[in-house]
């Protein structure tokens, strides 16, 4: 069992300003090549990312902060975007395809797990990062210790997730599964005694439960997946080469690790250095 701290939701108000000053590309400079300008008009770029995850993607009034925000800065600015050109747009789990399909985005950093599925309709970079699947409960909770004592109790997991529907298949067909909009009201579930868990990936789990603040919550441990986050991108993008060589050039000069560091500082996690940092896998 890992013990949260309060440390995340601090360091979640730290953006990583500076990951965008890191990369080759001029600050101010034209956009490279294959560059789309996207929702934002003009030569921005528009990207989608979560409001509602703490250390990962949360809106504060007119900042962003965030592992995946200051990812999506890096790499922007290695396309030839400075921060003054980025549109951020809320991208919920269960609208992140349509919103690609139908141009609302340039491009998806929102805990975005790469799957087959998902790779019929759009195209992924990445991925950037390698998470597990773990269960949020309540602090004095002996009984759920992994997916697999979730029979007959209640599940809260947000509407267009893969996690809570994984569970049900593979581990625990009788468990009572219940969608939320977002993390924020599973939570809120939880601590109300409607459901007996919230399931999604660790490093959102640890983000959740250090927003809480009271210390009625833990993240039980055992990870039971891995989940790659990719870039979402429109179907036939052209711009997955230069996404992967900007993800690489962010592990390899520090600034990944960096930014993994400031996000997760005081919540006792750490990800798994058998799969982190990752290697981009090869463009489709």
């Amino acid at each position: 069992m890992r013990k949260h701290t309060m440390g995340l939701l601090a360091m979640a108000a730290a953006t990583t300003l500076t990951l965008s000053a890191c990369g080759g590309a001029e600050v101010g400079g034209e956009p490279t090549d294959g560059a789309t300008d996207g929702g934002a008009g003009g030569d921005g770029i528009t990207i989608g990312i979560k409001y509602d995850q703490p250390g990962l993607g949360l809106q504060d009034g007119a900042e962003y902060t965030g592992f995946d925000v200051g990812v999506a800065k890096y790499v922007a600015n290695e396309l030839g975007y400075s921060e003054d050109q980025i549109t951020f747009k809320e991208s919920p789990s269960a609208n992140r395809e349509a919103m690609l399909q139908n141009g609302d985005v340039d491009m998806i950093f929102a805990t975005y797990s790469i799957t087959d599925d998902r790779k019929e309709v759009i195209d992924f970079a990445g991925p950037y990062f390698v998470a597990g699947q773990d269960l949020l409960v309540a602090a004095d909770n002996t009984d759920i210790t992994g997916p697999q004592d979730l029979e007959g109790k209640n599940l809260c997991s947000v509407t267009g997730s893969t996690s809570a529907e994984k569970i049900k298949t593979d581990y625990a067909e009788g468990v009572q599964l219940l969608e939320r909009p977002g993390y924020a009201e599973c939570v809120t579930a939880l601590t109300a005694g409607q459901v007996d868990a919230v399931t999604t990936d660790d490093i959102i789990l640890a983000g959740l439960s250090a927003a809480n603040g009271d210390g009625n919550l833990k993240v039980v441990g055992n990870p039971f997946s891995e989940e790659k986050y990719g870039v979402g991108l429109p179907k036939g993008s052209d711009q997955c080469e230069a996404i992967n060589a900007a993800i690489t050039k962010m592990i390899e000069d520090g600034a990944w690790e960096e930014a993994v560091a400031a996000n997760t500082e005081g919540a006792d996690y750490t990800p798994n250095a058998d799969l982190n940092p990752p290697t981009p896998e090869p463009c489709a």
